[in-house]
């Protein structure tokens, strides 16, 4: 049992990378269970390694007793003191055992135990191994598909993808190598379960490290990334180097860059967008293709209320509202879209009772029609603006408030003044007539 079995622990805790004081351990137990099988349950048991001598040594202990009621397990002061001279009562005393032939059963037992701490030392090996590489990207080769979770080996594991983690109409065959990121490992009673993600924004990050140089050096660094995976993603990058063009180095020399990770991620269009501090900033590179024309931050809500014109309302917002939660995603707040016409809509909602209310209360006498846009200073155009803002009369004019009037589109608060001025003076010239 020495030097040729040390050879053996130690070449297997090579090639199955586990640490020899496991085996050692493992192969401690097997004789410990080997000669409970041969020499019998009752003798208390301990297998010692000598790192020196290179070898396990069984030995029996008995505690020292003043009165022995069982010989297996204790010993008198007298013996004990003819082993060890300074024994004492309380003290355990080791007797060498002589090694013994194991029966079949005794060998079979020793081999199970072997396998067994062998096989358990290689999960937790493995379990340690893929937990610190939870977030990195893995390659392997597609074992099978069962139940539409696809098992994957990589080596000295198996993983598996789930279906929710899967991209859309992504077809994996035997044979077929995947790459995907570790999302998650779990300890199961019999193993691990690595768990791998194809639609995990993180995979994204790591296939442009691969594939962009200035990422891998750190010159460019990928700040955000919102992913619809399958079908469309964006990325937020920033350069360390003002030399450098975060977005260009990404997409590369005719796009051949960002459309090697497009064919890897089934045709999934890529944004890259460079990233800005200033959320409101931000957004309206987030929102491309479309163009907004203003952006109100409201921080209580962490908010950004973004208005656009009619025509780029559906361009903002995206089929199924895509482009518009990928923004949102990507920058970190939420984003309300609305087109103009929708504000002004709401706008006239909410002046309309205070309209009425006012004129109400001045108990003015049934409006002579009169057009807005004979009043000095208004003309055709903003008379049909301040129309479809609801002031379309003399009096609503008249009776609105410097605030109101600033929402409309072109009315700034020199010419709301001047709008309520002249508008008041047209109707007291009515009254007067």
């Amino acid at each position: 049992m020495g030097i040729d079995l040390l050879q053996v622990i130690e070449q297997v805790g090579r090639e199955k990378e586990i640490d020899s004081a496991v085996l050692i351990e493992a192969v401690s137990a097997a004789i410990l269970s080997a000669s409970r099988k041969t020499l019998g349950a009752a003798l208390d048991l301990r297998v010692e390694f000598d790192q020196r001598a290179r070898c396990f040594t069984l030995y029996a202990v008995r505690k020292v007793a003043e009165e022995v009621l069982n010989p297996h397990v204790e010993i008198s002061i007298d013996e004990a003191q003819l082993i060890s001279p300074g024994a004492q009562l309380g003290d355990e005393i080791k007797t060498e055992m002589k090694a013994k032939e194991f029966g079949r059963i005794a060998a079979q037992t020793a081999k199970q135990v072997i396998i067994q701490r062998v096989r358990e030392a290689e999960r937790e090996s493995v379990f340690q191994a893929f937990k610190a590489r939870v977030g990195e990207m893995v390659g392997g080769v597609v074992q099978r598909v069962v139940k539409g979770n696809v098992i994957v080996n990589l080596g000295k594991a198996e993983a598996i993808i789930p279906p929710r983690e899967q991209l859309p109409r992504e077809d994996h065959r035997t044979g077929d190598r995947v790459r995907a990121y570790v999302l998650d490992v779990k300890k199961l009673p019999r193993g691990s379960q690595i768990v791998l993600s194809r639609t995990h924004p993180g995979l994204l990050a790591k296939l442009l490290e691969i594939e962009v140089p200035e990422i891998y050096e750190g010159i460019v660094e990928i700040k955000a990334v919102a992913r619809d995976a399958g079908e469309r993603a964006k990325v937020a990058v920033a350069s360390r180097d003002s030399n450098v063009d975060p977005v260009g180095a990404c997409v590369g020399y005719r796009g051949s860059r960002v459309q090697a990770i497009v064919r890897e991620l089934m045709g999934e269009k890529i944004d890259v967008i460079a990233w800005k501090d200033d959320p409101a900033s931000f957004v309206r590179s987030a929102l491309a293709p479309a163009e907004v024309e203003s952006v109100e931050v409201a921080h209580e809500t962490h908010t950004l209320k973004v208005l656009v014109a009619d025509g780029q309302l559906s361009l903002a917002i995206g089929k199924r509202g895509q482009n518009a939660r990928l923004a949102a995603k990507l920058v970190g707040w939420k984003v309300d879209v609305k087109g103009r016409g929708e504000i002004q809509k709401q706008l006239a909602e909410q002046i309309m009772p205070e309209l009425e209310a006012a004129v109400s209360v001045a108990e003015s006498p049934p409006p002579v029609p009169m057009r807005l846009a004979d009043l000095p200073g208004v003309g055709e155009k903003l008379a049909d603006r301040l129309i479809e803002a609801g002031l379309d009369s003399y009096q609503k004019l008249a009776h609105a408030s410097e605030e109101v009037l600033v929402q409309v589109e072109g009315v700034g608060p020199k010419t709301a003044r001047k709008l309520i001025e002249v508008a008041k003076a047209a109707l007291a010239s009515r009254d007067a007539g």
